[in-house]
Order: C-alpha cells, then sequence, then structure tokens
C-alpha cells in the first residue's frame, strides 16, 4: 500500500487564495521547553486557507455546515486527471472524453501544482465545466487552487456544485500525483456551525474494499 500526502503544509508564508497575505496563518509558541518543561503553540487561520473542504454554507444562506459533512463520502475511490496542459481555465472541451462517471470523485491536476496556485492567474474550473460535472452526477471534486473559482460574479462554479450536492476539496498539492484511480481519505475538522474546515488529504494505492 502507498499513500500520497496530496495536503498543503501550513505555515505562515504558505500560498493563500489570490496571494492575499491577511490570509496567512500565523502561529504562537505559548510554552516552550526546557523553561516549561512541555511545548505547546497555537495557531489562526482562515478556514479557507491550505486544504480544505466548503460546505453549501460558504456560498448558500441556510446551507449544511461542515460538521455534517457526509464522511464516508471522503473515504471514497477517486479519479485524478491532468489538466496540466490547461492555460486558463478548465472548460466542459477540457473534460469532454474523459473516463468521469456518476458517482466519481474527480481530483484535476493543474499548473497550480507546480506554483500557479498563490498568484491571481491561477488555473480555475469554469461554470460551464461545474455544470457539465454536476450534470454527470460525480460525488465530487477536487482541485490544486485554492478556491474553484476566481471570485466570478454570482459564484456560479461554487454553486453549480453546491447546487448538486457535490463535495468541493480545494487547496490540494497534486505534484506526486500520477492519473490514475486511487482512495481518497479528505476528512475535515469537526468545527461545529463552520462553513468550511482544513482537511489532511491523501490518497491510498492498492486500498481494496471499499463501496
Amino acid at each position: 500500500m502507498k499513500i500520497i500526502d496530496i495536503s498543503m503544509g501550513i505555515h505562515e508564508q504558505m500560498a493563500t487564495y489570490k496571494g492575499r497575505v491577511e490570509k496567512r496563518p500565523t502561529r504562537v509558541i505559548e510554552q516552550q521547553t526546557p523553561q516549561d518543561a512541555i511545548n505547546e503553540s497555537s495557531i489562526q487561520m482562515n478556514l479557507h486557507t491550505g486544504t480544505h473542504l466548503d460546505a453549501p454554507l460558504h456560498m448558500m444562506h441556510g446551507g449544511w455546515t461542515i460538521d455534517k459533512m457526509p464522511l464516508k463520502r471522503l473515504i471514497t475511490p477517486c479519479k485524478v486527471f491532468d489538466l496540466t496542459q490547461v492555460e486558463e481555465a478548465i472548460t466542459q472541451d477540457d473534460l469532454a472524453g474523459l473516463d468521469i462517471a456518476a458517482g466519481d470523485f474527480v481530483l484535476l491536476k493543474t499548473q497550480n501544482s507546480f506554483g500557479r496556485v498563490a498568484g491571481p492567474d491561477f488555473v480555475f474550473i469554469r461554470e460551464d465545466a461545474a455544470s457539465y460535472l454536476a450534470g454527470l452526477g460525480i460525488s465530487g471534486i477536487g482541485t490544486d487552487a485554492l478556491g474553484v473559482e476566481r471570485d466570478q460574479p454570482g459564484h456560479t462554479t461554487h454553486l453549480a456544485f453546491m447546487r448538486k450536492d457535490v463535495i468541493i476539496l480545494e487547496g490540494l498539492d497534486l505534484k506526486e500525483a500520477q492519473p490514475g484511480s486511487y482512495t481518497l481519505i479528505a476528512l475535515p475538522l469537526k468545527i461545529l456551525g463552520a462553513e468550511s474546515a482544513p482537511a489532511r488529504a491523501v490518497l491510498v494505492e492498492g486500498m481494496a474494499g471499499l463501496n
């Protein structure tokens, strides 16, 4: 069994959405050996920084919250697709012909995993592509961007997924993930009433027996 960590590391200089400095986490050392005999620290961060899951409340008034996330759908077979040839935005044409079916959890590997994730011109998912995937009935979408869109008016990409109950997993690092089939494990912190939460996401090769 091989495990590929596809989570972003959390640190004070990490990549953030469009490079916004205010979204970087801060970590404070509260106690430190040898004076206190223990090490203890605290962290403050935006819930949409780094690898995280969006709940519908993020974009939908009255949407369900991250503590209601169905965990069974986050320990699941998934498919990684290589879209590193895309320069601007993933469109329906980029996805047509790929082996994507109802119930799939789809991860899209782009140039974001190779240095574009923090820039304002990161590769995003255009609304037509989101509507296409949602129409296929996929279970979830994973992106190596820190947002599935770039603040498009009306947040149409997010809503195309959320209105069809498609789970959104953002902020992946897919450099080491080759195209193919894996088991995805991506569990969010159980933050009651929140619209999002950080997640540790991994791909597992050779893990059988999931339904």
